[in-house]
Order: C-alpha cells, then sequence, then structure tokens
C-alpha cells in the first residue's frame, strides 16, 4: 500500500506572495481537477485535559481573517475549542499529492454572519441542525427522525427557521500555514508560511 509521489517541486519562487493567496490558488486547483469535497478538512482539537478529537468540517469562508466552518457550538468539538482555543486544519488533496496544514487560534464569527449563512442553507439542513443535539448519546435513528419531523411539521418548507443559539461559526486565525507536495523517495517539500512578530516569514521544513 505505497504510492510513489511524482508531483514538484515546489520551491519558494513558486509561492504566491501570502499564505491566503496560495491556499486560493491550490483550492481553485483542487476544485479544477475535480477532486471530491475540495472545501472538506480535518479539524483536530484538544480539549482542556489534552485529550484530542478529529472529524472532517467544511470550509465556509476564507479571507485574510482566517478560515471559517459552522457548526453546533454544544457539539464536542465546540466544547473543546471553548476550553482550548486552539486548533489545526488539514486539507487532504490526496490525489494531488498536496495537503495544506494550518495551525492558529479560534474565535467566534459575529452572530450577523451566522445569521446570513444559517440562513443560506437548505430548509432540510437547518432542521437537522435543529433537531439533532451534536455528539451526545441518542437511544436510537428512530429518536432523530421524530426530532426532525416535529421540527418539519413545526416549520413547513418555505417558512423561515430560526437560527438556534447554540448554532454558529468559528474562524480558525493561522499562525502557521504549510504547504506539502509529495516528491519521489520520500523527500517531499514542506514550505511554511509562519507569523513572527507582526510578520509573515516562509520557511522550509524537512521532510
Amino acid at each position: 500500500m505505497r504510492r510513489a509521489y511524482a508531483a514538484g517541486p515546489l520551491d519558494p519562487s513558486d509561492l504566491a506572495p501570502t499564505w491566503l493567496a496560495q491556499l486560493e490558488r491550490w483550492l481553485a486547483e483542487a476544485i479544477e481537477a475535480q477532486v471530491p469535497e475540495p472545501n472538506a478538512m480535518v479539524l483536530a482539537t484538544a480539549s482542556t485535559a489534552a485529550r484530542p478529537g478529529a472529524r472532517t468540517v467544511l470550509l465556509k469562508g476564507l479571507d485574510d481573517r482566517g478560515l471559517v466552518f459552522f457548526t453546533n457550538l454544544r457539539s464536542r468539538k465546540g466544547r473543546e475549542l471553548a476550553g482550548n482555543g486552539r486548533a489545526a486544519l488539514v486539507f487532504p488533496w490526496i490525489a494531488l499529492h498536496r495537503q495544506v496544514v494550518i495551525d492558529g487560534v479560534v474565535e467566534s464569527v459575529d452572530a450577523a454572519e451566522a445569521d446570513e449563512y444559517f440562513a443560506s442553507r437548505p430548509h432540510g439542513a437547518r432542521l437537522g441542525a435543529l433537531s439533532s443535539p451534536q455528539s451526545e448519546v441518542v437511544a436510537s435513528r428512530a429518536e432523530l427522525e421524530r426530532r426532525y419531523e416535529d421540527l418539519r411539521r413545526r416549520h413547513p418548507e418555505g417558512t423561515d427557521v430560526p437560527r438556534p443559539e447554540w448554532w454558529g461559526g468559528l474562524r480558525v486565525v493561522p499562525e502557521a500555514v504549510e504547504f506539502w507536495l509529495g516528491r519521489p523517495d520520500r523527500m517531499h517539500d514542506r514550505l511554511r508560511f509562519r507569523a513572527d512578530d507582526g510578520a509573515w516569514i516562509v520557511e522550509r521544513l524537512a521532510p
């Protein structure tokens, strides 16, 4: 189960001027290459007791402030980020022999932005957000479906579904953004943008 990587090379001169421009470039290329779910990213968190957790979320906002995803804030990831506001993200574009690894601090998205995004979601997805006590133990699938159907009767298609106060957006504000490119013989290229005293520096990491 070993694959040879033959991409590259990736040199500092190949990078865009900023981590944001480089990430936008690689994301656009992943979309162009029809990578499945190109905006899917693994989110790693840790509890205050240093117990790690990881799951896949979808990138829903990207600018020079950071990377935004939305979630139930009472979920495991929401609780862990409330207690330990640091996270790591990974975009695993394996088909392109690329990945992007991001490390940073987490802040809340303001209510207006969360309202706007929640209102843009499909009706069923909004009902699903309301009906699911994410990360909690439930008795059965039937219990979840009963909760969903009850909400569907109260909020039929075409009516407003209010955003619950415990559902919102979180922004990972990068402190380091690594661009990884698979190379032959496991001599991969790893170039990292790292915040350093108010500026960004680019450094090469050993594979």
